[in-house]
C-alpha cells in the first residue's frame, strides 16, 4: 500500500524545544575527547594563519580598513567560530532520509523544522563555550588582541553568534533536505562548504576582497555566518550601523527558514511511504 505522507500535527512549547536544545548541548558534551581536538586543532590552525598576517602586514599598515590587531583577533574570534557554526559533516537529516527513518520523525508532535533547529542551537552553545573560547584566550596569551569593553557590544556579539547558527543551520537544512531528490547529496554539500570557507570571512576577512567580489560576498549570507559577528566583537559596526548589521543577519535567517519550510512542503508532497 502507498500513501502520502500527511504533515504532522504541531506542537508549539516553549518547554519542549527548550529540553531539546538542552539535549543537543549535554549530548556533544559527551565527547570529551573530540572536544580536546578540536580545540588544539582550532588552536594550532589559528596560531599558523595569524603567523601569516604577521608576515602580511610587516610589509602593510593596514588593509580593508583592519590593521595588524584587528586582523589577528579576527583570526583567532573565526577560529573560534568555525565549530559554533558548524559548516561542515553535517548529514543527519540527509541519513534520516536516505534510511526512511524521516518518515517516524516526520509523524511526530512537533515542528520538524523547529526541532532540528533548537537542537542545534543547544549544539552551538556547546561549541561557543568549549571550542570557541579556548583557542580565542590562547592567542590572547601570545598576542595583543582586541577584546571588547561595552556591555551592550558583548550582548550584541551573543545575538549575532545565535543568529549565524541559524543562519549556518538554515542552510545545512536545505542542503539536507536535498536528499530527498539526489542520490548524492555531498555534492551541494562540498560546493556550499567551499562557497561558506571562501565567501563568509572564514580564510580572509572579505573586506580584503577586491572591489566586486567584496560587494558579491557582502550581499550573500554567507557573510552572516562569519565577517558580520567578527566585525561586531572588533566594533567595526556603532550605532544604526550595529543595528542594520544584526537586522541583515536576521533578515537571512528568517529568509533561508522560510524557504526551508517550502521546500520540506515541497518534498512531503513527493514523499510516499511503502507498507503493507
Amino acid at each position: 500500500m502507498r500513501f502520502a505522507m500527511p504533515a504532522p500535527p504541531l506542537r508549539w512549547s516553549a518547554e519542549l524545544y527548550w529540553q531539546v536544545a538542552r539535549r543537543g548541548f549535554r549530548r556533544f558534551a559527551t565527547y570529551r575527547a573530540a572536544t580536546f581536538a578540536g580545540v588544539f586543532t582550532n588552536t594550532v590552525f589559528g596560531f599558523l594563519r595569524a603567523y601569516v598576517f604577521v608576515a602580511v602586514f610587516a610589509a602593510r599598515g593596514a588593509i580593508g580598513g583592519y590593521d595588524a590587531r584587528d586582523t589577528l583577533t579576527y583570526t583567532f574570534v573565526a577560529q573560534g567560530l568555525l565549530a559554533t557554526v558548524y559548516m561542515f559533516g553535517w548529514w543527519e537529516i540527509a541519513l534520516g532520509i536516505r534510511s526512511g527513518d524521516v518518515v517516524t520523525d516526520l509523524y511526530r508532535p512537533y515542528d520538524y523544522q523547529g526541532y532540528w533547529l533548537a537542537q542545534d542551537l543547544g549544539r552551538g552553545l556547546y561549541h561557543a563555550l568549549y571550542r570557541g573560547i579556548p583557542p580565542f584566550l590562547f592567542g590572547l596569551l601570545v598576542f595583543r588582541l582586541l577584546v571588547p569593553h561595552s556591555p551592550l557590544l558583548w550582548a550584541a556579539f551573543a545575538l549575532s553568534v545565535a543568529l549565524a547558527i541559524c543562519v549556518s543551520f538554515a542552510l545545512r537544512f536545505l542542503i539536507n533536505l536535498s536528499a530527498f531528490w539526489l542520490l548524492d547529496y555531498r555534492g551541494p554539500g562540498v560546493l556550499m562548504l567551499a562557497a561558506s570557507n571562501f565567501l563568509s570571512g572564514m580564510l580572509v576577512p572579505i573586506t580584503f576582497f577586491p572591489g566586486a567580489l567584496r560587494t558579491i560576498a557582502t550581499l550573500l549570507p554567507f557573510a552572516a555566518i562569519i565577517q558580520t559577528p567578527v566585525d561586531v566583537w572588533l566594533g567595526k559596526d556603532q550605532g544604526w550601523g550595529l543595528a542594520g548589521a544584526l537586522a541583515g543577519q536576521a533578515a537571512w535567517a528568517i529568509a533561508l527558514l522560510l524557504l526551508g519550510r517550502l521546500v520540506l512542503r515541497a518534498a512531503l508532497k513527493k514523499l510516499v511511504v511503502q507498507g503493507g
